[in-house]
């Protein structure tokens, strides 16, 4: 291949890679609205704690984070519901406004908390299990990378299984369409509500897991994916698992392909541009129902 060929499928290989990762990421938040219709604005503080305990179970007792990926996604899960019980429960029937303060205020806490607890200073994972890269063709794939998309790619499948296969994703789904009647059919909404914030982080809790293999690490790192992962969510269709899912891929890849034909600076706009787009031809996104 010539030069700017190998740059260019360089430059989508890439892209595809970082896609899946804000699937996930996005998968996590469009479930918690799919099913209860709150934006969860302190999603990309949930994602730099994840990095951070990541970060400190390697640090402090050496633990690799593929081996740390499980008790981070479940400790994010475990929050999730926490924090459905001690502030969402209570704002559920309240106005909108007041539902967005909340997650609102919950995003400075968190971010706040981190910059008293670590500081600002960048932090980074050394060495891995998945530290190093491949040469296919020419083509360059860093393996943190590649093992991340993997992991989204499954992490994704089986919470798409989960929804599409079980009773209680079924549950989930008849929540998500109709709470009242769900409630009559006997479904319990309070434990699906729960549920539906602690499946949300835990996806995040793997996202995050799996990108502090190669991202710094810092209480602003989260600023850096949420407002990618929100245009994702918008883009596929809120509520939407594989909507959210092929927004992330796609924005990956024209985030990516739009810093190497454009200029980088610009590449942001390529993103807006495509999901204004959207918008106005089918302001439900991708795959939108509602």
């Amino acid at each position: 291949m010539s030069p700017e060929v190998t740059l260019l499928v360089q430059s989508l290989v890439s892209g595809l890679l970082i896609g899946f990762v804000f699937s996930l990421l996005s998968v996590g938040l469009t479930l918690i609205f799919g099913v209860m219709d709150i934006v969860n604005f302190a999603h990309g503080e949930h994602l730099m704690l994840a990095m951070y305990l990541t970060f400190w179970m390697w640090y402090l007792w050496g633990i690799d984070p593929l081996l740390s990926l499980p008790v981070v996604a479940i400790a994010l899960f475990i929050l999730g519901v926490f924090t459905y019980k001690v502030l969402i429960k209570h704002v559920l029937d309240a106005p909108m406004l007041a539902q967005i303060f909340v997650t609102f205020g919950l995003m400075i806490f968190l971010r706040s908390l981190a910059q008293v607890l670590w500081s600002e200073d960048y932090r980074r994972i050394g060495d891995t299990w998945v530290s190093g890269r491949i040469e296919i063709f020419g083509i360059f794939i860093g393996l943190p990378q590649l093992v991340a998309a993997i992991g989204a790619v499954i992490t994704t499948g089986v919470l798409y299984i989960f929804l599409k296969k079980t009773r209680t994703g079924w549950a989930l789904e008849a929540t998500a369409e109709n709470k009242e009647v769900a409630g009559l059919m006997g479904i319990d909404t309070e434990r699906m509500f729960a549920l539906a914030w602690g499946l949300g982080l835990a996806s995040v809790g793997v996202a995050g897991a799996l990108l502090a293999t190669f991202n710094p690490i810092s209480p602003e790192v989260g600023a850096v994916f949420v407002l990618v992962t929100f245009v994702a969510v918008a883009l596929g269709g809120f509520g939407s698992v594989p909507g959210a899912f092929v927004a992330g891929i796609i924005i990956g890849v024209v985030q990516v392909l739009g810093g190497f034909l454009w200029e980088p600076r610009f590449k942001t706009v390529l993103v807006y541009a495509i999901y204004l787009g959207v918008v106005f031809i089918r302001p439900q996104g991708l795959f939108g129902q509602r």
